[in-house]
């Protein structure tokens, strides 16, 4: 009994281990380059976070749509200036940025 509380123990804070390693979605943002264009509130090259939540709010497989157009660019539905491709990025991040944004991009 002793050594099932023991591994129950050692499992749990192996998990709290392996979460703390893993980047914060803005973090991941930021290093698959989403940052040089994009910003949580204000529109720089391309629409803010806030407005891209705001616009695909409730709409239904909007989380794949997204993250396909992120992997492949994209033109004219923020206006004339195409967002570039971004095919290096794993689709684990994307899925991961791409669902942060449309929660609004929280801070935490």
């Amino acid at each position: 009994m002793k050594k099932i509380i023991l591994l129950i123990a050692l499992s749990s804070i192996c998990n709290l281990v392996s979460a703390a390693d893993e980047p914060s979605p803005a973090a991941l943002a930021g290093s698959n380059g989403c940052l040089i264009c994009h910003n949580a509130s204000q529109k720089l090259v391309g629409p803010s976070f806030k407005s891209i939540a705001e616009k695909y709010q409730g709409q239904a497989d909007i989380q794949k749509t997204l993250v396909n157009k992120v992997r492949n660019g994209g033109a004219g539905s923020w206006g004339k200036i195409p967002m570039p491709a971004h095919p290096d990025s794993t689709e684990a991040n994307l899925n991961i940025i791409v669902a942060w944004i449309l929660k609004g991009s929280p801070a935490n």
